[in-house]
């Protein structure tokens, strides 16, 4: 009864602002709570919204992270070589360090992630699904340039809310390999070579001075290897392991997962 009558009476004041800070002083104005006492108005206090970024001027502002990854896709005489590093950023905390970029679509398809992780995982599972209902259908494997197809129309019709993508469809079909990438835009580009995400500056630098078209399938491995390396080591947002795929005839098949580590002291003791 005695708690009820205080909060039912016209001395006391419970607000909460989300603009005004939440202190623990004992000066003028203060009780030796932290709250905001005013003279003549009984008790009152606010509590600022820690999940609301504002500035000193009260404004709202949305707390936005930042995408970080590198990944790489290349064709050659042998088929493709898909590969990618396994690091998964939130703005400037890196939130794991083994995430499998690469979602194996069908036994003949790969797709790769970049951008927001939740959007790659969902869009390219459920164009697993789509390339499934094909095959049933049809009797036959869906080509590279179909499924590509598929993955841009799906993510066109949500084109301008909000969705964070940039993947590469990578494949073999009646017409041989095939690469293609896909955003979150509705854009789809077909082409021997890619690189997505924030390394990818330094992944296309190792791939100008080595890429050639009649590149053996190690020297193809060991140059993609060393693309994603080198993106690790000089971008923040890249790192934790190397994971390399081959696509060729008879599907994909992955070739190697070797931390960046020790990648750098294997390329630091052939130097």
């Amino acid at each position: 009864m005695a708690l009820a009558s205080v909060l039912n009476s016209d001395f006391a004041d419970f607000s909460f602002d989300k603009c005004q800070p939440f202190g623990m002083g004992c000066g003028p104005g203060q009780s030796g709570m932290g709250f905001d006492a005013t003279p003549g108005d009984g008790l009152s206090f606010s509590v600022k919204n820690p999940l609301i970024a504002g500035d000193d001027d009260g404004v709202e502002r949305k707390i936005e992270f930042l995408h970080g990854t590198t990944t790489l896709a290349f064709k050659f005489q042998h088929g493709v070589i898909v590969a990618v590093d396994s690091r998964a950023t939130a703005g400037s905390y890196i939130a794991s360090q083994t995430v499998k970029k690469v979602i194996e679509i069908n036994p003949y398809l790969l797709g790769t992630m970049a951008g927001g992780a939740a959007d790659c995982s969902f869009w390219e599972r459920l164009l697993a699904r789509q390339c499934r209902i094909y095959e049933l259908r049809n009797k036959e494997r869906i080509s590279v340039a179909a499924a590509s197809k598929l993955l841009a129309n799906m993510v066109y019709q949500y084109k301008g809310m909000g969705l964070s993508m940039g993947t590469m469809v990578c494949g073999w079909d009646k017409r041989g390999p095939g690469l293609y990438y896909v955003d979150s835009e509705g854009n789809r580009v077909c082409g021997d070579l890619f690189a997505v995400g924030s390394g990818s500056m330094y992944a296309y630098g190792v791939m100008d001075s080595g890429l050639r078209q009649d590149l053996s399938v190690e020297e193809a491995c060991e140059l993609g290897r060393r693309a994603i390396y080198q993106a690790t080591y000089r971008d923040a947002y890249s790192g934790g392991q190397v994971n390399l795929y081959h696509v060729h005839s008879d599907g994909w098949t992955r070739v190697s997962q070797e931390d960046v580590l020790m990648l750098h002291h294997q390329y630091k003791e052939q130097a």
